[in-house]
């Protein structure tokens, strides 16, 4: 849990680190790529003077007189009002600015405005505010059009501010001068004009702005600075030859080359008279994308709930479990904030999905370092008492291991070399370890070609493990076998030993099968893997009765009942901690 809390503290804090750069152009990735373009309304229709129109008209800028010839045949055509995104700052130095007032006043029509940052500003508009006098965005500075011009028609702020990636996406629907008065941008003059309205209600909250009102078209949801998403329609266009324009409002600019810059959008460079007309579009659709007030809260949540479950899949279900629940959670995520985007609301899950990588990616290699080291652990535990397919076999399944054990039915061998003390008081300590290491290396040898563990070494005995930690079929005829292997062992041994010199060595070895506890046993920080139980316990005792019945291996009864071997019984003996006498098998010639 701790580690958990800790990436979610990171994940919160990379973002603010970064000042939100990286994140904020993926954000806005994801939105362009999440928002669908809507239909046209049908309302409006771009007419573009185009480098062919220039040429025909003897250059650029036309003429006023012309200017008001294109407005008057547009209105003849049927147009509902005409926008000109055009500003006109000046006096035609050719005449024609009257007539051209006096064409603009025939229909609604609005004129553009463009910022200069001299700080200069129109008049004050009919504006009313609802809430505190905040939000919005300040202007450096406006250059107004012809006052002979704006006597007949409105004017609105043409810009199209850009996004840390140069991109635009959100026009500000009004702007802020430094004394709290207010600028429409041309999208809110051209509902002023066509609805004949000489206000427009903006509504605030704590944050800022929140909605703008004009009589006629429902209210238009903004962020806190009064910016509207802009919805990439892609609005009919016309030319001065076509002039299809009839029953709706058109929007004129030039695309001659190198006389509008163009703009960088995520649908391409545009001009401003069709940025312009997307703005128009976008305030007509109801559904159109906006980033509500409680988008951060929402954000956190499901950042922290996600982050929160693929943390837990990783931990809880294994590598192919644990991938298959994360990537899954990972297209949920993409499902849902593409579905809110569908409707309009602007949710970042940018964010949550690289927390979400990085919170897997963290949680796998933690797992897998862990279970890297726990490999080790068992390799290192069991490399020097198993047989390498076995060792294999542990490190896939590690649950066998955990600290505390179970009840299980096995088998249990038990060998002990006779006479170590005297040979310990006779000959040499280099020579009785070597006879020693040559002794317990031939019987555990035995046990791994069995598919048994060497559970440990005490002293001069040996302990080993049937049926554990690997199952095996038949673990009573198995432990048999192998100690008919340890005889021969020796035997062979004991040759080897007479070769060089050295005493021979007998041993005693005891089998029995039951049930017991198995596991590591110790304390968390030192533990083995063993064995405990009374199958055990009598294992150890019918080793160490071998001598006083002169043989050199005995075997319990439950033993016996399922080796399948026909063994020679002997008399039965009674042993510390049990009651009845035990009965008691070794090897014969009829062990086949």
């Amino acid at each position: 849990m701790k580690k958990l809390i800790f990436i979610i503290l990171i994940i919160l804090i990379l973002p603010i680190v970064f000042k939100s750069t990286p994140t904020e152009i993926l954000k806005l990735k994801v939105f362009d790529t999440f928002i669908q373009t809507p239909e046209q309304s049908g309302n409006f229709v771009i007419l573009n003077i185009t480098e062919e129109d220039v040429e025909r008209e003897g250059g650029y800028p036309l003429p006023r007189q012309r200017l008001a010839d294109i407005q008057m045949e547009i209105l003849g055509k049927g147009a509902l009002g005409v926008g000109w995104v055009i500003s006109f700052p000046q006096a035609d130095r050719m005449g024609g600015d009257e007539e051209f007032a006096r064409s603009l006043g025939y229909a609604p029509s609005v004129i553009a405005m463009f910022e200069d940052g001299k700080g200069k500003y129109p008049k004050p508009t009919g504006t009313v505010v609802k809430g505190e006098d905040n939000g919005g965005i300040v202007s450096l500075g406006v250059k107004e059009n012809l006052n002979t011009l704006t006597n007949n028609t409105l004017q609105g702020l043409a810009i199209a501010p850009t996004e840390v990636d140069q991109l635009v996406r959100r026009i500000p629907l009004l702007v802020k001068t430094p004394n709290n008065n207010w600028i429409p941008s041309f999208g809110t003059q051209i509902y002023k004009a066509l609805f004949g309205v000489k206000t427009y209600i903006i509504k605030t909250n704590d944050n800022g702005i929140e909605e703008i009102s004009i009589r006629g078209i429902p209210p238009v949801k903004t962020d806190s600075l009064g910016r509207k998403w802009i919805s990439w329609i892609d609005t009919e266009q016309t030319n001065l030859k076509e002039m299809d324009v009839n029953g709706k409002f058109v929007f004129i600019g030039v695309t001659a080359n190198g006389v509008m810059p163009q703009v960088a959008t995520p649908v391409g460079l545009l001009e401003p008279h069709k940025i312009q007309a997307a703005l128009a579009e976008s305030i007509l659709i109801q559904d159109s994308p906006y980033i509500p007030d409680w988008h951060l809260a929402v954000e956190l949540l499901i950042l922290v709930i996600t982050v929160t479950f693929v943390w837990l899949c990783v931990n809880i279900f294994g590598m192919t479990l644990g991938i298959t629940f994360t990537s899954i959670l990972f297209f949920l995520t993409i499902f849902f904030g593409h579905y809110l985007i569908q409707r309009g609301i602007l949710i970042d899950v940018s964010w949550t999905l690289i927390s979400q990588f990085i919170t897997a990616s963290i949680g796998f290699y933690l797992r897998f370092r862990e279970q890297y080291k726990l490999r080790q652990q068992i390799k290192k535990q069991f490399e020097h008492y198993l047989d390498p397919r076995q060792v294999k076999q542990l490190q896939n399944n590690p649950d066998l291991l955990k600290l505390g054990g179970e009840k299980k039915y096995a088998t249990f061998l038990f060998t002990d070399v006779r006479g170590f003390t005297a040979m310990s008081e006779t000959l040499e300590p280099e020579k009785v370890t070597y006879i020693m290491n040559k002794a317990l290396t031939a019987q555990q040898s035995a046990v791994q070609k069995h598919g048994g563990m060497v559970d440990k070494y005490i002293g001069d005995a040996m302990m080993a493990i049937f049926n554990a930690p690997i199952d095996l079929v038949n673990h009573p005829r198995i432990a048999v076998d192998c100690a008919f292997d340890i005889i021969e062992n020796m035997s062979i041994l004991n040759i080897e030993l007479q070769e060089e010199g050295l005493p021979p060595i007998a041993i005693g070895i005891g089998i029995n099968t039951g049930d017991a506890v198995i596991g590591n046993m110790g304390s968390e920080s030192r533990f083995d893997y063993t064995a405990i139980g009374d199958a055990v316990n009598t294992a150890a005792r019918l080793e160490s009765s071998t001598k006083e019945r002169d043989v050199d291996l005995l075997i319990g009864e439950s033993t016996e009942s399922l080796c399948g071997y026909h063994l020679k019984e002997l008399e039965s003996i009674k042993v510390k901690g049990k009651s009845k006498p035990l009965k008691i098998f070794t090897y014969g010639q009829n062990t086949q």
